[in-house]
């Protein structure tokens, strides 16, 4: 199916032109005899005229025609009506217009050929219904731009895939003909939005006149369907896309600059608050030296040593020091200021430099005002992790330092595998009772002790017992012997 041919006398003639381009009816051609003298502009072969069952004119190969690029086309008829139409369209827009004109080089062929009558531009108008994709799409469009020719593409289906890929728009049927009904778009200020529907010849007057143009979006588009990477738009809206875009790039470049100057005030302030919490967390760590220095001033001779064996038998005393030894290479020793407030209800273990160095099990409750100043600086160790959770929990109630407290549990102590032959599980040491006092040293070995108890604040010869009795349930017995702890039965000594 052909819309063009060559007459031997009259030259090329166009079966849906009225005249045939020539002056001539088209019953001239069309069933007559002998046969008219045409033949095909493509490969020279014989052609006759004809007409479809809706009565669409075109030219048609006669029989042993050879491979020509027509003849092996097989365009629909929708196909060859939408090219009737989009010449037809670009007449009315005042261009000249010719169908299916081939590259000199026979890279491509256009449906239609719109050009200038001065001669200035050539368009080529494409219509495309059957599939196709984006990438053989843009090939086509391309070859054709290489020989000067700009190129648009048509398409009346729903959703054709490539529409945007290349110059293109669809179209849909309209009152008095077919519209362009998406690809055309306009911008409203901050995006694009779909122009109303637009006459095909209207549209084409447009591009022909250069009153709108193709133009890859920088703005999403508004639009119902789908985005699409190029469009058809007017040379003003391309200018107001363009004042968008640099006024949101100076919007973005105030707002970086607003949080930069926000970023910068804020670090002053934190700078600001961690040097004051610094001078007050360092004049509070210096209280508390002198403090403990005055403590261990006025604590001499026995009564300091047992006040500081007493504090060493606090829970978790012991092992908090050899925490600190292992762990973070810092020798400490249990501090003799434990009644001050400051410390929080916890246990200050001293630096040998006589500096706090950590605050064991401190409570929560007591952690307010000089006590919170200090501990907010300071390392505070705790015996399990259940209780540094909770310490925690429970500040976060009340106050919590800028940075976070600086918290660590001691390792849970370690419990032999249930069903080993070569290992005991070694239980929990059992806490004193109340009244009891707790042992001090180390354990009495003697094969004959010489024992000794205070019972009652009140001191009490005492002998081993076979079995536990009432005051060796309560209170510990000493060794006067070797000074330790008997931790077996015994009893009060009558004689």
């Amino acid at each position: 199916m052909a819309f063009r041919a060559v007459h031997a006398e009259w030259g090329t003639v166009f079966a849906h032109l009225p005249d045939l381009g020539c002056g001539q009816a088209w019953e001239a051609v069309w069933k007559v005899r002998p046969a008219a003298p045409i033949s095909c502009a493509e490969c020279g072969h014989s052609m006759y005229a004809k007409t479809s069952e809706r009565g669409l004119r075109f030219f048609a190969h006669a029989p042993h025609a050879p491979d020509c690029e027509i003849a092996r086309q097989g365009e629909s008829e929708a196909h060859h009506l939408l090219k009737l139409e989009l010449a037809s369209a670009a007449r009315q827009a005042g261009a000249h217009a010719e169908l299916e004109v081939r590259a000199p080089d026979g890279s491509w062929r256009a449906d239609v050929l719109a050009a200038d009558p001065a001669g200035t531009w050539r368009m080529a108008l494409e219509a495309q219904l059957s599939p196709i994709t984006a990438a053989e799409i843009t090939g086509r469009t391309e070859r054709m731009d290489a020989h000067g020719v700009t190129c648009c593409w048509f398409s009346d289906r729903p959703r054709p895939p490539w529409l945007g890929a290349v110059p293109s728009v669809r179209l849909v049927a309209a009152e008095g003909g077919i519209a362009v009904a998406e690809g055309l778009v306009k911008f409203t200020g901050a995006a694009w939005e779909p122009a109303p529907q637009v006459p095909l010849a209207e549209f084409l007057r447009w591009v022909f006149t250069c009153r709108i143009g193709p133009h890859p979006p920088q703005v999403r588009l508004r639009y119902p369907q789908r985005q699409l990477a190029q469009v058809w738009t007017a040379p003003q809206y391309i200018a107001a896309e363009e004042v968008y875009l640099w006024q949101e790039e100076e919007r973005q470049r105030k707002d970086v600059e607003e949080r930069a100057r926000f970023l910068e005030k804020a670090a002053r302030r934190r700078a600001d608050i961690h040097r004051k919490n610094a001078a007050s967390r360092r004049a509070a760590l210096e209280r508390a030296a002198s403090a403990e220095a005055y403590a261990r001033r006025t604590e001499l001779g026995p009564t300091g040593r047992a006040l500081q064996e007493k504090l060493m038998r606090r829970p978790g005393v012991e092992e908090a020091i050899r925490y600190l030894a292992r762990e973070h290479q810092v020798p400490v020793t249990v501090g003799m200021s434990t009644a001050e407030l400051r410390w929080g209800g916890g246990t200050p273990l001293i630096g040998p430099d006589g500096i706090p160095a950590a605050v064991l099990s401190p409570v929560s409750r007591l952690v307010r005002g000089e006590a919170f100043r200090l501990l907010a600086g300071m390392l505070l160790l705790f015996e399990t992790a259940a209780e540094q959770q909770r310490f925690d929990r429970n500040t976060r109630r009340r106050k919590v330092p800028v940075g976070g407290w600086r918290m660590e549990h001691l390792p849970a102590a370690p419990t032999a595998a249930a069903g080993t032959a070569d290992t005991a599980v070694v239980p929990a040491p059992r806490k004193p009772r109340p009244g009891r006092p707790r042992p001090t040293g180390s354990r009495c070995s003697c094969t004959e002790p010489q024992l000794t108890a205070v019972i009652l604040g009140e001191t009490h010869p005492a002998e081993p017992a076979p079995q536990m009795t009432p005051a060796s349930a309560l209170y510990t017995a000493s060794c006067l012997s070797c000074g330790g702890t008997y931790d077996r039965p015994w009893r009060r000594r009558t004689t």
